[in-house]
């Protein structure tokens, strides 16, 4: 018994031991001098980066499935450069300093599913047959490469791209050779200078699920543009130029899950843009220069998970804008100049009884600026109608003797001045803390008797004297008054 354990483990040593030392070898045996061969489960990657190489080795591993040459000073790439590879899945060829790429310089390399030729700020062109041959290829990266335009072509004969990754380039235009891509689902646009979005420009992408045209200089999107991207969950706009967009614009994505229209120029939310977005989740438009929302606008959008509203020039939100019983996610509203007056009830009810908004700074009416909504309290009529906060109006003067002299506008400004005088810490004790700006003191900043100071801090010492008399003016004429 013991003599035939042994044989078995004999024959599993020989049976999975040798293939593998055979593939290690077979591995290594052709590996170029400047790079480290191995062999995995993955099969045999070849590792040339950082090597310093000017061309492309002359042989490789026939049995390489992965070839690694980022980083080194490749300008030129001549037909067959990597001769014939029946098993080379991978090739990456990033950071290098390529100008042009022979047409056929790919061909012998059929099961190729991704390449990678992002960051070749000199290649600015590639020919129509650049990529011929390469039928089972998937991923494709030209980030970084500064082209200004692909011809027409170019990808026709990539039957099989899922992904293409061609951001920061000079395109102006969504490039042409998109359209009829029908088994690309990625598309990575963004930072290349792309002006519009026609509505051409992407006919036949019926799989596309991802589309990130965000950072360009976007100025139209004609309307019908996404008419064929039925597929279309994730759409990025922000950070372009739109300052308006049709009707249309957005029609045909019903199974749009996100839409980012944040950093544009956009100054109203119309009502016909989301008609179609039934199924969207995240909606930005923050950082815009939106001051009115259409009635109903987000009505539809019954799926809502959060609504960027954020940084945009809104002073009231009108309930009939969507109906918050049915929404149930998240809605940012910090950074807009909100006017806390009646229009803004139901807002502050909602926020109360769903905690799902918060931070509503009111720029107005005065008596209730800089209060969050959440604290503003609202009056009755007799009649039990809403009353709107008063606006605060510093310069009134009060008929008569006020019984609490700390609520007139002398007492205020006395209060306020007592703080500016009150004494502060040397600045050499606390210039290293860490609790925030500190409430200096004017009459601390003053030079004393016989004391002689010189440079930028006498200006600010004069600066300081000279505010606080007219400080002490102001106060003196409200007395009188």
């Amino acid at each position: 018994m013991k003599g035939h354990g042994m044989l078995v483990l004999l024959l599993h040593a020989v049976v999975f031991g040798l293939p593998r030392a055979w593939a290690e070898e077979a591995c290594t045996r052709t590996c170029p001098a400047a790079c480290a061969c191995s062999s995995t489960e993955r099969g045999c990657s070849v590792r040339c980066d950082r090597a310093g190489l000017l061309r492309v080795p002359a042989e490789f591993p026939c049995e390489a499935a992965s070839i690694d040459l980022d980083r080194n000073g490749l300008r030129f790439l001549g037909e067959r450069a990597f001769g014939t590879l029946p098993s080379l899945r991978r090739l990456s060829l990033r950071h290098n300093n390529l100008s042009f790429i022979t047409p056929g310089a790919f061909k012998g390399l059929p099961r190729l599913t991704e390449l990678r030729l992002a960051h070749n700020g000199e290649l600015r062109y590639l020919h129509a047959r650049t990529f011929a041959a390469l039928s089972r290829l998937r991923r494709l990266d030209l980030a970084s490469c500064r082209l200004f335009t692909v011809p027409e072509r170019l990808l026709a004969e990539l039957p099989a791209l899922r992904e293409l990754t061609a951001f920061d380039n000079l395109f102006r235009h969504v490039p042409g050779a998109l359209r009829g891509l029908a088994n690309l689902t990625h598309a990575h646009l963004e930072g290349s200078r792309i002006e519009a979005v026609a509505s051409s420009s992407l006919q036949g992408m019926r799989r596309l699920r991802s589309l990130s045209l965000q950072a360009n200089r976007v100025r139209a999107v004609h309307a019908g543009a996404f008419r064929d991207c039925g597929a279309l969950e994730h759409l990025l706009l922000n950070d372009n130029l739109l300052a308006e967009l049709p009707a249309e614009a957005f029609v045909g994505l019903r199974r749009l899950r996100t839409l980012n229209l944040g950093g544009n120029a956009l100054n109203l939310v119309a009502r016909a843009w989301f008609a179609d977005l039934a199924e969207l989740e995240l909606l930005y438009l923050d950082r815009n220069s939106i001051a009115f929302v259409e009635e109903g606008a987000f009505q539809n959008l019954s799926g809502l998970l959060t609504l960027h509203l954020n940084g945009n020039h809104l002073t009231v939100l009108a309930w009939a804008a969507f109906q918050p019983g049915f929404f149930l996610g998240r809605l940012f509203l910090f950074r807009n100049p909100w006017r806390c007056d009646c229009r803004l009830e139901w807002l502050r009810d909602w926020m109360e009884s769903s905690g799902r908004v918060s931070d509503v700074p009111c720029a107005a009416p005065g008596s209730v600026a800089g209060l969050d909504l959440s604290q503003v309290a609202f009056g009755r009529s007799s009649d039990g109608l809403c009353v709107d906060p008063e606006e605060l109006n510093l310069t009134a003067s009060s008929p008569g003797p006020s019984p609490e002299p700390e609520a007139t506008t002398v007492s205020r400004f006395s209060s306020l001045l007592s703080k500016l005088l009150a004494p502060r810490a040397p600045v050499e004790e606390v210039a290293n803390t860490t609790e925030g700006p500190l409430n200096t003191s004017l009459s601390d900043s003053l030079p004393s008797a016989g004391v002689v100071v010189s440079g930028h801090n006498s200006r600010f010492l004069l600066g300081s004297g000279l505010l606080l008399r007219a400080a002490q003016r102001v106060l003196f004429v409200l007395q009188v008054d």
